[in-house]
């Protein structure tokens, strides 16, 4: 059931499907709710899945620094997306929940359980990390919002969204890759300016992992060029019950080039 609700005089559109154990997925950047509608299909006859378009995504309407009553050098921070799913717990009278987040959703849900603790039985990382970016990458990211400023974020993504897959997963199936290539026109260009933004300015998180006695799920790639192994494999040994899947020839879009395997962890993880 498609829902929406007024946030900030903003319409904030997400998802109810399912009945059971609240589940919310977060998408990532360059995406919407859509990117897991193949875990929905696996998942919605075991738990009551909550799965939001992020402001200025998707049916979401954009959220402005005005909105949130901040002065234009105070941009929206991943801290506010956080404070806006919350909001979608509320409004649905769901105390806590599990958490699942993609890339810039994973970031979302680190930040939802520093600000949150109590509304998160568990949560996980697919393809994402605890780090700050480096120096190196928030030179990157300052570069992306410069090209969607000239471009648009239309033709950014398109020239990134290749890079995301496996090199075998794109040769065999090329029409997957081009399904997010094609869905690229919608996406606003102010609002992946602002996901990026949000993203170069995020802090280190990995204290948040350190200790933390949650189950807490990790899935990785092993070609993952944008969470790369190498940077995650320290961070599953800080909590105290890390749940890790590492998958064999694959890159950062697991929900979809190794779709059985990850269905089939979620679930385990939900019922864990």
């Amino acid at each position: 059931m498609q829902k929406s609700f007024l946030y900030f005089q903003r319409k904030v559109a997400y998802r109810l499907i399912g009945k059971g154990i609240p589940v919310m997925l977060i998408h990532g950047f360059g995406e919407d709710s859509h990117i897991w509608d193949k875990q929905i299909a696996y998942l919605q006859d075991h738990c009551l899945l909550i799965v939001p378009d992020l402001p200025g995504t998707g049916m979401s309407e954009i959220i402005r620094s005005e909105d949130l009553k901040k002065s234009d050098e105070e941009p929206i921070s991943l801290n506010d997306y956080a404070e806006l799913l919350a909001a979608i717990l509320k409004a649905e009278n769901i105390s806590n929940c599990n958490m699942i987040g993609h890339s810039m959703g994973g970031y979302i849900t680190l930040a939802f359980e520093e600000m949150y603790p109590e509304m998160l039985l568990r949560f996980g990382l697919v393809h994402s990390s605890a780090l700050a970016d480096s120096d190196e990458k928030k030179a990157n990211r300052l570069k992306g919002i410069e090209m969607m400023e000239l471009y648009g974020a239309s033709s950014f993504l398109k020239n990134t969204i290749a890079n995301l897959f496996s090199v075998a997963f794109k040769k065999e199936h090329p029409e997957m890759v081009s399904l997010l290539v094609d869905a690229t026109p919608v996406f606003n260009t102010q609002a992946c300016q602002q996901y990026y933004r949000a993203m170069m300015l995020r802090p280190d998180r990995t204290s948040i992992l350190k200790g933390n006695p949650k189950p807490i799920l990790f899935v990785i790639g092993t070609e993952d060029v944008a969470a790369p192994l190498v940077d995650l494999l320290p961070q599953i040994k800080l909590p105290s019950h890390p749940q890790v899947h590492i998958l064999e020839g694959v890159g950062h879009m697991g929900m979809w080039e190794a779709t059985d395997q990850v269905n089939q962890f979620l679930l385990d993880f939900i019922a864990f």
